[in-house]
């Protein structure tokens, strides 16, 4: 039996709609660090994929102010992928104007040049390999040059319907 799906129609402009459909699609948290020549740069993403384990690749899309610009001009990135511990680091990074990369955050900045928040359970140093401009965002393919491990880690971090959530035990559905 074929089921023939049924499409609602959307134009281009109804970006509310499209918005909604990503409400209830939830997404891992990163935030992204490069340096910049004004110092070091970062925000929170919720667009970030592996794309290939051969070599180790992923894509994330940068879309915003100062701090994105700056990460889409890079040569490499940090990809910091949180988990529940770090909500508090995550809604900095996510908050625009608010202070970042202060001497009470726990970060050092790589023999490379890129900003380490070492209290993210993994960062990939990333090259950036492409920029594919799409709409108003920048969509970043990036090869990983390193892995940095903690050996700690907590619950993951989710972004889903506008707030962060972590996963456990009691969220499992098999």
């Amino acid at each position: 039996m074929t089921v023939t799906p049924t499409f609602l129609s959307v134009s281009g402009a109804d970006s509310a709609l499209f918005r909604d459909a990503f409400r209830s699609h939830p997404a891992g948290v990163a935030v992204v660090t490069a340096a910049s020549p004004e110092g070091p740069v970062g925000l929170t993403a919720s667009s970030v994929a592996s794309v290939a384990v051969d070599p180790p690749s992923l894509a994330l899309s940068v879309s915003g102010g100062r701090s994105a610009v700056h990460i889409a001009e890079a040569d490499t990135v940090l990809v910091h992928l949180a988990d529940a511990g770090q909500v508090g680091l995550v809604r900095t990074f996510a908050t625009p104007g608010s202070p970042r990369f202060t001497d009470a955050m726990d970060w050092e900045e790589l023999p490379t040049g890129e900003p380490w928040l070492r209290a993210a359970p993994w960062a990939l140093r990333c090259a950036i390999t492409h920029r594919v401009p799409v709409g108003g965002s920048v969509l970043l393919a990036a090869t990983v040059l390193e892995v940095l491990a903690q050996g700690h880690h907590g619950a993951p971090l989710v972004y889903h319907d506008r707030a962060f959530h972590a996963l456990g035990a009691h969220s499992r559905v098999d």
